[in-house]
C-alpha cells in the first residue's frame, strides 16, 4: 500500500476539533471569544450544574460569537443523569475499616461506621454475591457478601473516611433506572427550546436509553451516547447505531474498571464509532493539571496526542476550562499538540491503519474516490455540498489527506458538523445548477483560505440539487488566476 502523502491543514491548522467546557471560569463574553480564538470549536454546556439563567446567557454569548466571526459554533448541552447515593450519617461522616463489614440498607436512620441508607430500592434484590459497590468515585470498594430485599451486607476491600449522599457506582450490574431523570427532561427541554446542536445522554446502558431521550428531542438536534458504564460497553455496536455521536468518558469509566482496561477500551469505542461515520470525542482529564497550572504535564501532552492519532473527531476540555486557572491556555497547548501531530509524517497512515471499506452505495463509493484522487492528485481541498451532513460524515470516515470545505443551506447542519473531524462547514445558499456549483464551490474555497490560483478543488454533490441522499456527482475543477482577482485576491 502506498504512503499516503502529508496532510493539509485547513485555516484552524487542524482537522480534530476541540470541544471546551463552560463554566465560571470561562462563560464571560470576553473569555469565550478569547478561547475561541484560542482554537475551541464547540462549546459544552454542563447541565448539572448552574441554573437554567445561566445557561441560556452563555448560549446566547456563544450565538453572539457567531456573528461576530462569522462562523457556525456547536453547542453541546450535556445531561446529568441519575447519581445514585447514599444517604446521611449521624456525625455527617464515618469511618469504614479496611477488610470490616458494612451494610446498606433501607433504613433511613442516619448511618455510623457499620450502615447507612441506600435510597434506591431498585437496587436491593438485584446485586448478587460477589459484585461490587464503588463510593466516592471508587476511593472506597465494596464487595457484597449477601443481598436481599432489605439490606446488601459487604466486605471492605478498601475502606476510608465516608461521608453525607457520596456517590455509588455499580459496575457489574445493568441498573434498571432510565438514564433520564425529571431533572433531566426538564433540562433537555430547556436545551432543545434554547436551539442547541447536540445533547450528550449520561448513563447510558442500553439502546433503549436512547431511544427514549429521541422520542423526547422530536426529530431536533443530534444526540450524543456517553459511554460511562462498563454495561454500555457490551452493546455497544447497538448503542452506536442509535446514536449520531459517541463521547468516551473516561472519567467515569475509570472509575467501575480498572485503570489499566481504559486505554484499550477508549481505542475500540473509537475505532467502532469511526466505522459507522459518526463523530467521536475523547473526553475527561485531558489537560487535568492544567485547572492549577500553566503547562501540562508530558504524561497528559502524550494522551491528548494519542486521541489524535487514533483519528478520534474532538477532543475534550472539562474543568480545565469551566472551574480552572488557565481557560485559555488550556486551549491553546491542546490546538498546538493537535496541529503538531498533524504535521507528523506518519500520521495519515497511523490514522488509517483502521480499515473503513465503503458501503456498497453510489455516495460511498465517491466518498472513498475523493480520499483516492486527493492521495494522488494535488489537491487543496473536498468541497463538499449537503443538506443534513451525511456526505460530510462520508468523507470524513475515509480521513482524507485534504480539508473539507462543508457548504450547506443549513445553518444547524453548519454548526452539528463543528464536532465533525476536517470539516469547515459553510451556511450558504443552495444551489440549482451544475454551473453555480462550481463557481460557489471556487470561490468560498477562495474566501475560506482553501486555495489560490492553480489549486485543484475536488467537488462533491448530488443531482439534482436539493435532494437528500443523492450524492452522485465528483468534479475536479481548477482556481484560475481571473477568478482569484474577480474575488479580490
Amino acid at each position: 500500500m502506498a504512503k499516503p502523502p502529508a496532510p493539509k491543514l485547513d485555516p484552524r491548522g487542524r482537522k480534530v476539533k476541540i470541544l471546551a467546557t463552560v463554566g465560571p471560569a470561562s462563560r464571560s463574553p470576553e473569555m469565550l471569544a478569547r478561547l475561541f480564538k484560542a482554537g475551541v470549536d464547540a462549546f459544552r454546556v454542563n447541565m448539572s450544574h448552574g441554573e437554567h439563567a445561566d445557561h441560556a446567557e452563555t448560549i446566547k454569548s456563544i450565538r453572539d460569537l457567531e456573528k461576530q466571526f462569522m462562523r457556525p459554533i456547536a453547542i453541546l448541552a450535556d445531561l446529568q443523569g441519575p447519581k445514585l447515593r447514599v444517604g446521611k450519617f449521624r456525625d455527617g461522616q464515618a469511618v469504614i475499616r479496611h477488610s470490616g463489614h458494612f451494610t446498606l440498607d433501607r433504613d433511613p436512620t442516619p448511618g455510623d461506621e457499620t450502615r447507612v441508607e441506600l435510597p434506591h430500592p431498585e437496587l436491593f434484590g438485584l446485586l448478587e454475591k460477589g459484585q461490587r459497590l464503588l463510593i466516592n468515585d471508587g476511593k472506597i470498594r465494596l464487595r457484597v457478601i449477601s443481598a436481599d430485599a432489605d439490606k446488601i451486607h459487604c466486605s471492605a476491600e478498601v475502606g476510608g473516611v465516608i461521608s453525607d449522599r457520596k456517590g455509588v457506582n455499580v459496575p457489574d450490574a445493568e441498573v434498571p433506572i432510565p438514564a433520564l431523570t425529571e431533572k433531566d427532561r426538564r433540562d433537555l427541554a430547556f436545551a432543545i427550546q434554547q436551539g442547541v446542536d447536540w445533547i450528550g445522554l449520561s448513563f447510558v446502558q442500553r439502546p433503549e436509553d436512547l431511544a427514549e431521550a429521541r422520542k423526547l428531542m422530536g426529530g431536533y438536534g443530534a444526540l450524543c451516547a456517553k459511554i460511562e458504564k462498563p454495561m454500555a460497553v457490551r452493546r455497544l455496536s447497538e448503542i452506536i447505531e442509535m446514536s449520531d455521536g459517541i463521547m468516551v468518558a473516561r472519567g467515569d469509566l475509570g472509575v467501575e474498571l480498572e485503570p489499566q482496561e481504559v486505554p484499550p477500551l477508549q481505542k475500540k469505542i473509537v475505532n467502532e464509532t469511526r466505522l459507522r461515520g459518526k463523530p467521536v470525542i475523547v473526553a475527561t482529564q485531558m489537560l487535568e493539571s492544567m485547572i492549577e497550572s500553566p503547562a501540562p504535564t508530558r504524561a497528559e501532552v502524550s494522551d491528548v496526542a494519542n486521541a489524535v492519532y487514533d483519528g478520534a473527531d474532538a477532543v475534550m476540555l472539562s474543568a480545565e476550562t469551566a472551574a480552572g486557572d488557565w481557560p485559555e491556555e488550556a486551549v491553546t497547548i491542546m490546538h498546538k499538540i493537535a496541529r503538531q501531530v498533524e504535521r507528523d509524517e506518519s500520521y495519515l497512515e497511523r490514522v488509517r491503519l483502521l480499515d473503513t471499506p465503503p458501503d456498497a452505495t453510489t455516495a460511498d463509493a465517491l466518498a472513498h474516490a475523493c480520499m483516492t484522487v486527493a492521495d494522488t492528485v494535488s489537491i487543496s481541498a473536498i468541497t463538499v455540498f449537503t443538506g443534513s451532513g451525511s456526505t460530510a460524515r462520508r468523507v470524513a470516515r475515509e480521513r482524507p489527506s485534504v480539508p473539507m470545505l462543508v457548504l450547506t443551506p443549513s445553518m444547524k447542519t453548519a454548526r452539528r458538523l463543528g464536532l465533525l473531524w476536517g470539516a469547515h462547514a459553510v451556511a450558504t445558499k443552495d444551489i440549482g445548477s451544475f454551473e453555480e456549483m462550481i463557481a460557489k464551490g471556487k470561490r468560498m474555497a477562495l474566501r475560506h483560505g482553501f486555495g489560490e490560483a492553480g489549486s485543484k478543488l475536488i467537488a462533491l454533490a448530488g443531482v439534482p440539487f436539493g435532494t437528500p441522499g443523492s450524492t452522485n456527482l465528483m468534479h475536479v475543477v481548477t482556481v484560475s488566476g481571473d477568478e482569484l482577482q474577480k474575488h479580490g485576491g
